[in-house]
């Protein structure tokens, strides 16, 4: 071994990766890893854009230049297609979202000693990290923390509660906060709240800070606080309602390219079946002239919200409440559709793919969060013989290893 290795490429979990098999975190291809386990920066490392990279657990590749972090996200996807020899006939340059554009963020609150702390777990630890900035999520959120923290202080503990058994409590809370049509979507989880002081400055609270809604989860599940008027998100150009919690793509720009996607390659489908709907992401967007969407969710209040915005707009979009894991549809349910979209889990949707396998849709556009479990899921559908006609790679999440796909098969 020399006393320099090259770092050649970034691994899948974010390491660098030498010709010999060595590992080190935080390095950029080009790199060289000295014999101590340090780095001298190559052509591609760049400073991290933010003062918590390498102890806040939620990015592990701001180090990167934005040639390497391409190239990370399309081979990603690419090592996934090749593990299985899915014989992918086009693989389309990555898209990347752009800093400041995530518009869901789950954070954790605590406090200790009257100071409360909102922020991001360090990698492999409980130990929190608290954010004073964030270039990552959008603006809006990163803005409302530092009144957020003296919120959850006054509330937290007991000073707006009176002295009843939870004054002085240590706070332990999860924060869920969503750009939505009307502003800030904020859940609070595990804050217990006694007294009229107390639900006064969280009233305060939203009015002052023009909060789309807030909500409050004491442990006998969500109540909303605050809710001016419905909120909603736009999805497809139709405004749907949003059920606190629900699912939403990080972002919206990786929200586009995929439904880009998915649009291009189902047009002209008379009929398109859209599995693990959601709000209706995909349904909305493809429904219209010429197609009818039949929209498969589990989860009963995005199915409900879906079907209320269908049917407001009177959108041909038809909705059915069904657990596609424990009863995915089946093949002759299947051979009414021209065409199949389905955005599952990470987990994937092993039986729902043998199913589709079995059936004699013509198209199926698969979207997916997680390479591997597409992999495997994919490999079926090319044994039942379709043909992967295009992969097109997602890095939504930006300098994050967490990498999204769209896929065409055709039969």
């Amino acid at each position: 071994m020399t006393d320099k290795e090259p770092i050649i490429r970034i691994a899948a979990k974010g390491d660098g990766v030498t010709a010999s098999g060595r590992f080190a975190w935080g390095a950029a291809p080009g790199d060289l890893l000295l014999e101590d386990g340090t780095l001298e920066w190559g052509p591609h490392h760049v400073t991290p854009p933010c003062r918590h990279f390498g102890r806040c657990g939620g990015c592990q590749l701001q180090q990167l230049d934005k040639e390497s972090l391409a190239r990370f996200v399309e081979a990603r996807v690419a090592n996934a297609s090749a593990s299985q020899e899915l014989g992918a006939e086009q693989i389309a340059p990555p898209h990347l979202s752009p800093p400041g554009s995530r518009r869901r963020a789950s954070l954790r609150a605590e406090s200790s000693q009257g100071r409360v702390v909102i922020g991001y777990r360090e990698a492999k630890s409980h130990r929190l990290v608290e954010i004073s900035e964030c270039p990552v999520l959008a603006p809006e959120i990163v803005a409302l923390l530092p009144d957020l923290r003296k919120l959850l202080i006054v509330v937290g503990s007991g000073k707006g509660a009176g002295k009843g058994k939870h004054a002085h409590a240590k706070l332990a809370a999860d924060l869920e906060i969503t750009c939505t049509d009307q502003g800030l979507d904020v859940g609070i989880s595990g804050l217990t709240v006694e007294g009229l002081a107390a639900t006064e400055a969280l009233l305060d609270f939203a009015r002052d800070h023009g909060l789309a809604r807030l909500s409050l989860d004491q442990g006998y599940g969500g109540e909303t606080v605050w809710e001016p008027e419905p909120v909603t998100v736009t999805l497809g150009g139709v405004a749907v309602p949003f059920p606190s919690g629900s699912f939403l793509q990080a972002t919206r720009d990786g929200e586009a390219a995929l439904v880009g996607a998915a649009q291009n390659w189902l047009e002209g489908s008379a009929t398109v079946a859209d599995l693990f709907a959601g709000l209706g992401t995909f349904a909305f967007a493809l429904a219209g002239p010429g197609t009818k969407v039949l929209a498969v969710e589990a989860a009963r209040d995005a199915s409900l919200a879906c079907k209320a915005a269908a049917g407001r707009t009177q959108a041909p979009v038809h909705t059915l409440h069904r657990d596609l894991f424990r009863n995915p549809l089946l093949p002759e349910e299947l051979n009414r559709f021209a065409a199949v979209l389905l955005d599952p889990p990470r987990a994937g949707a092993r039986d729902q793919v043998e199913r589709i396998a079995q059936s004699t849709v013509e198209r199926v556009v698969y979207i997916s969060c997680n390479p591997s479990s597409w992999a495997r899921d994919a490999a079926r559908l090319v044994d039942a013989g379709y043909r992967l006609a295009e992969l097109r790679p997602v890095g939504q999440f930006r300098w994050s290893t967490h990498v999204e796909l769209a896929s065409l098969f055709v039969r």
